[in-house]
């Protein structure tokens, strides 16, 4: 059990397991960079997703990361890694010898940001011709949220929806005027469907009365979750689209791969490996 023990280390906060096949907006990320791409990764943390753009979408990975001990995790699956405040104005000019990406990924970035626009503007001048971005938003429109206010218990968390270092919150129509301000049409989008017993926020959601929680299942945007973005330049020419018009597909995921899908973020890939080999002993 040695090299099992060794499983047990501290893991960093946004470290975790990705499963290409899941429906978490990890998942949908990678699925949506596709595969052989020259890759820009902002706020790449350790690693969890730039794991899976390396080596299973076989993409050549640029990262930028401000977190040093994310750095060091960082390295193995990297070409280049910058370490730059994407808060601070002018962050693009590090890559100049770079050039062009033919995909930017923010996975979950965009909310921890002073000006999220500033940076959305200042990614187009990185992108190839007939490139992209794909970027992943938490909706702070989740009945989980929802519920929380009704709570009087807008409190944060270590994570979630609701992570102590989200500083920006995004709804359906939030999202698409931060894309359009910042000189992006979106070409595809995914719900990430989580309903809010589900959810971190479960309890807020089971305090309230029948009644409301009943009100409540009339948002049409009231189980999303997260939403995974693909926007090209305005120039692009092609058609883009509006979030508020897409449906949202009914969860089909089930409780037991909910539960899964969380202990993969919750856990470092090598503990949540272990306990699935113990589990099937």
């Amino acid at each position: 059990m040695e090299d099992e023990g060794m499983a047990l280390e501290a893991h960093h906060n946004y470290e975790y397991s990705v499963d290409a096949e899941a429906q978490t907006a990890p998942a949908k990320v990678v699925r949506m960079v596709g595969e052989n791409k020259k890759v820009l990764e902002i706020g790449a943390g350790p690693g969890s997703i730039t794991k899976m753009l390396k080596f299973h979408n076989h993409c050549e990975v640029t990262a930028i990361e401000i977190d040093p001990t994310a750095i060091d995790k960082l390295r193995e699956f990297c070409d280049e890694i910058y370490q730059c405040n994407l808060n601070d104005a002018g962050w693009e000019k590090t890559l100049e010898h770079s050039g062009k990406f033919d995909v930017i990924v923010g996975a979950d970035v965009l909310e921890h940001l002073y000006t999220p626009h500033n940076t959305l503007v200042s990614m187009r001048n990185l992108i190839a011709d007939n490139g992209y971005i794909v970027i992943s938003l938490p909706h702070v429109g989740n009945n989980a949220v929802v519920a929380s206010i009704l709570n009087a218990d807008f409190g944060y968390h270590n994570f979630g929806l609701l992570d102590k270092t989200h500083i920006r919150f995004f709804g359906i129509k939030n999202m698409q005027n931060l894309f359009e301000n910042a000189g992006y049409k979106i070409v595809a989008a995914e719900f990430v469907v989580t309903p809010p017993k589900y959810t971190e926020l479960a309890s807020h959601w089971k305090s309230l009365p029948s009644s409301v929680r009943s009100a409540l299942s009339y948002n049409p945007f009231g189980d999303v979750y997260q939403v995974v973005i693909k926007a090209v330049p305005s120039a692009a020419p092609c058609e883009g689209l509006k979030l508020i018009n897409l449906l949202v597909p009914k969860y089909k995921h089930g409780i037991k791969n909910t539960i899964k899908d969380w202990l993969r973020l919750l856990l470092s890939p090598d503990l949540y490996q272990l306990i699935k080999r113990l589990l099937k002993k």
